[in-house]
C-alpha cells in the first residue's frame, strides 16, 4: 500500500478549510488575516496539485476533479487578492465562497453516477448536503443559518472526498 500525500491530504485540507471558513463566519479568532493566510495557503497548494497531479488525473471522473482544482484555484486566488487588496470591503470574496460551495457539489454528482453502488449514494448524498448548504448560507436570515449552512457544506464536501480518499488503489481501498 503506497500513500502518497496527493492521495491523502485532500481529506484533511477539505474539512479543514471548510473549519476555517465557519470560524471566519463565527469567531473572532479568525480574522481577516488569518483568513488572508489560509487562502493564500490554499492557493499555493492546489497549484501544486494542479501542477503535480496532472498526468495523473485521467478518465471520467479524475478529469472533472482537474477541473475543479483548476477552477478552485481560480476562485481562490481571487478571494485572497480580494482580502489582500479591499481592506474595507470584500466585493469578490463572495465568488470563492459560492464557487467552492458548488464546483466540488456539481463533481460529486458527475463522480455519483460513474461509480457503483455503495459509493454512489455516497457520493450523491454529499452533493446534496453541500448544494442544500450553499442554499441555507444564501438564504440565511441570521449569523445561526449561515454557520449551520456552511456546516452542512463542509460535511457533504467532507464525506465525498473521504470516500475518494478510501477507493484510491493508493490509499488501501
Amino acid at each position: 500500500m503506497s500513500r502518497s500525500l496527493t492521495d491523502v491530504a485532500p481529506a484533511v485540507l477539505v474539512p479543514a478549510a471548510w473549519t476555517l471558513t465557519l470560524g471566519a463566519h463565527v469567531s473572532p479568532l479568525v480574522s481577516r488575516h488569518v483568513l488572508l493566510v489560509g487562502l493564500s495557503v490554499m492557493t499555493v497548494l492546489l497549484g501544486a496539485f494542479a501542477v503535480l497531479a496532472r498526468g495523473e488525473m485521467t478518465g471520467p471522473v479524475l478529469a472533472v476533479w482537474q477541473g475543479v482544482v483548476v477552477v478552485g484555484f481560480a476562485i481562490t486566488l481571487v478571494g485572497a487578492v480580494d482580502l489582500a487588496v479591499t481592506p474595507d470591503a470584500d466585493p469578490t470574496l463572495p465568488v470563492t465562497l459560492y464557487g467552492w460551495m458548488v464546483v466540488p457539489a456539481l463533481a460529486y454528482v458527475a463522480t455519483a453516477a460513474e461509480m457503483e453502488p455503495p459509493f454512489n449514494r455516497i457520493y450523491l448524498s454529499g452533493a446534496i448536503l453541500a448544494l442544500a448548504g450553499a442554499a441555507t448560507y444564501g438564504l440565511a436570515g441570521s449569523e445561526v443559518d449561515a454557520a449551520v449552512g456552511i456546516a452542512a457544506v463542509g460535511l457533504g464536501q467532507t464525506a465525498g472526498i473521504v470516500t475518494a480518499v478510501y477507493q484510491n488503489p493508493g490509499t488501501g481501498g
